[in-house]
């Protein structure tokens, strides 16, 4: 059966706790204090974005995104922020806005956050939000760019489940992805026997909470409620950010190439290559 325990909350952490008890153990984190000074936290409603920036087109997508085929890793749609914020305020919805950068459009919402002092190395260039409908998901994933990344809950509330990068195999991760298809809420142990030995961790991330996921770290992420996050990216070194820079190049060019040659195809020969591997260290 899978293991998964409780992230630890804490408030009041120096860097050097900080840096001692979960940077350099690669140990997740939940912050409970690190947004208490942003104006964001109160600012960033439904209704200001409906007024402030309703007019601006985003990109959402569906659980269809990570289909094989023509639409893999496309929106399904673009449509206006306004028109997406209804449909996260209407009840349960599968659509999400991922991993999108309203600061070029807005750079005065810039002032509503503040880098932390944490750490050193954030991306300043590299903040992206994130909107789910209620009972979304993001599929089990870990960051391409390998960063260490602070996901800072603004609206509603996120069960996150994680896994060191170490668990890759016992994750049947796909080959030239950083994805998995195993389905964490209905384990099938019969087809994925490695998964019994996956060893983790689950947190219900609430408003105001942070949680830092360290580099590598595989995540799957269900929005119990619609609801919103601004994700902060770090590196602790140039080496860092390398590996991420070659990490990209090595998986999402070969991943798409090969995904437009051979469709389903190719998700089919990535399986039985991740489950080849699984069964390797059995």
């Amino acid at each position: 059966m899978l293991e998964l325990k409780p992230v630890d909350r804490r408030s009041g952490l120096s860097r050097e706790t900080f840096a001692q008890e979960y940077l350099y153990p690669m140990r997740p984190v939940v912050f409970t204090d690190l947004t208490q000074h942003w104006p964001a936290r109160q600012r960033w409603t439904t209704a200001h974005f409906k007024k402030q920036y309703g007019h601006l087109r985003v990109p959402v997508v569906s659980n269809n995104y990570s289909k094989p085929g023509k639409g893999y890793m496309t929106p399904d749609m673009v449509i206006s922020f306004a028109e997406y914020l209804d449909i996260l305020e209407a009840g349960p919805s599968d659509l999400r806005i991922f991993l999108w950068n309203i600061f070029r459009a807005a750079p005065e919402l810039r002032r509503d956050f503040r880098i932390p002092t944490i750490m050193n190395g954030f991306i300043d260039e590299l903040p992206f939000m994130f909107f789910g409908g209620q009972g979304s998901h993001v599929a089990l994933h870990y960051d391409i760019d390998m960063s260490h990344v602070f996901l800072n809950q603004i609206h509603g509330r996120k069960r996150v489940i994680l896994f060191p990068h170490d668990q890759s195999r016992n994750l049947y991760q796909h080959p030239f992805t950083v994805a998995s298809y195993v389905d964490l809420n209905n384990p099938d142990y019969a087809k994925f026997p490695a998964l019994a030995n996956a060893c983790g961790y689950e947190v219900m991330l609430q408003p105001g909470e942070s949680l830092f996921m360290p580099s590598g770290f595989w995540h799957y992420i269900e929005y119990t409620d619609g609801g919103y996050s601004i994700s902060l990216r770090s590196f602790d070194s140039i080496p860092a950010r390398m590996r991420g820079l070659a990490n990209i190049a090595r998986h999402y060019v070969v991943d798409k190439s090969m995904n437009r040659l051979m469709g389903p195809s190719w998700r089919m020969m990535k399986e039985r290559m991740a489950e080849r591997r699984a069964e390797a260290v059995r």
